[in-house]
């Protein structure tokens, strides 16, 4: 799902924030490796590769900054990591539920985009007058290639 440089820089300015080289790469590296999940020292090294000078705590702050803004997502799979993803929302602000489908013999992670549970939500909060607004989805199995 890459995004350019463009759409990130409108992005920050429309969440009041200042446009920096770090916030820009973060993002770039979020967006071209939206597959991935990748952690904090993951994109730490991605990022460095054309900013030698950035540092670690940096790019902690930053993802600590843009989760806030809810730019991007973190999403904890089990292997005692917590990993990012480029946010998944739509132009509304409003967020796309997408599911995570983790394989127990390689630990490929796929992600699933559907809505799958909006019916289900919407009969709890009719029955229990509780209303659900965000849910987490992890789907464990066999990817093609283990079967």
């Amino acid at each position: 799902m890459s995004v350019d440089q463009d759409k990130f820089k409108q992005i920050l300015r429309e969440k009041g924030l200042k446009v920096t080289t770090q916030r820009i790469s973060i993002l770039k590296v979020l967006s071209d490796c939206d597959d991935k999940h990748l952690t904090a020292e993951e994109i730490y090294e991605l990022v460095k590769i054309d900013y030698p000078e950035i540092g670690l705590a940096t790019v902690y702050r930053t993802i600590q900054l843009l989760l806030e803004l809810k730019l991007i997502d973190s999403v904890q799979l089990g292997d005692g990591y917590v990993r990012y993803e480029f946010g998944h929302n739509d132009e509304g602000g409003k967020k796309h539920h997408h599911h995570h489908l983790v394989c127990l013999s390689c630990g490929k992670v796929v992600s699933f985009e559907d809505d799958l549970l909006e019916k289900l939500e919407e009969k709890i909060e009719e029955k229990t007058s509780f209303r659900v607004v965000d849910h987490d989805v992890k789907f464990y199995g066999y990817c093609k290639d283990c079967l």
